[in-house]
């Protein structure tokens, strides 16, 4: 039964509302259209009161995305159990989830905003790719990930995000394709690097002898297989000598 009695919230627990009602807005709206008078309507308090607790609406938009960023870093956690092919799907589907729900704040956390040129904001947007990148590398089984392996798993995670953002214009291609297409560009990537150095050659040997026939990754060697006997031949005039 509602009494019609505000409760009166502490400091950081008023922070925290502030921050999530900052957060909804910015996920669904464009930051910079959101105002500081609409925040405080949301909270239910008085424009004043969101000064008392945040300087601006740009340090409000700050802890917003840090709160954001935390959670999309969190998406690529994954237990070290399974096949590679699995856990990455299951990284995307998180990922794509997130993507879904928050599309403008996604935009605002990757492309900027009213924080843009702020070293903060970048700092954060550097945090969550470091964290998909050293979490790709754990699951990888790799302690001193060799230079073309870091190249591999940091071009994914760059592609991985411009996907999402091309994605959120029209949504054009449904979300699973794509889930399972980016789990493919990590083996091709992968590959075409495995054909340029023994090493990574040596690692993703040892990545697919574990995966199953029926994984993304046996998913994709059929796929290849299936369209090879199909594929036009190249003229000899656009071969190389």
């Amino acid at each position: 039964m509602t009494t019609g009695v505000r409760r009166r919230m502490g400091v950081d627990e008023r922070r925290r509302q502030l921050i999530g009602v900052a957060l909804d807005l910015f996920s669904r709206r464009s930051p910079e259209e959101v105002s500081i008078d609409e925040i405080a309507a949301a909270a239910g308090i008085s424009r004043p009161l969101v000064y008392h607790y945040f300087p601006g609406k740009q340090s409000l938009y700050e802890a917003a995305l840090r709160r954001a960023a935390d959670e999309l870093a969190a998406r690529f956690l994954e237990p070290l159990e399974g096949p590679l092919g699995a856990r990455l799907l299951r990284a995307m589907e998180r990922f794509f989830d997130f993507v879904d729900e928050h599309g403008p704040g996604f935009s605002a956390l990757m492309r900027g905003g009213p924080a843009v040129g702020s070293s903060t904001a970048n700092a954060m947007i550097d945090g969550v790719r470091q964290a998909a990148y050293e979490q790709i590398i754990t699951h990888l089984g790799v302690a001193e990930p060799p230079a073309r392996l870091e190249l591999v798993v940091r071009s994914w995670v760059s592609l991985a995000e411009s996907t999402a953002l091309i994605w959120l214009d029209g949504r054009r291609i449904p979300r699973a394709e794509l889930e399972v297409q980016l789990v493919h560009d990590f083996a091709a990537l992968a590959a075409v690097s495995a054909a340029h150095d023994q090493e990574m050659a040596g690692i993703v040997l040892r990545v697919l002898s574990e995966e199953p026939a029926d994984g993304p990754f046996g998913e994709l060697l059929a796929r290849l297989s299936a369209f090879a006997p199909d594929a036009p031949a190249v003229p000899a005039q656009r071969l190389p000598h």
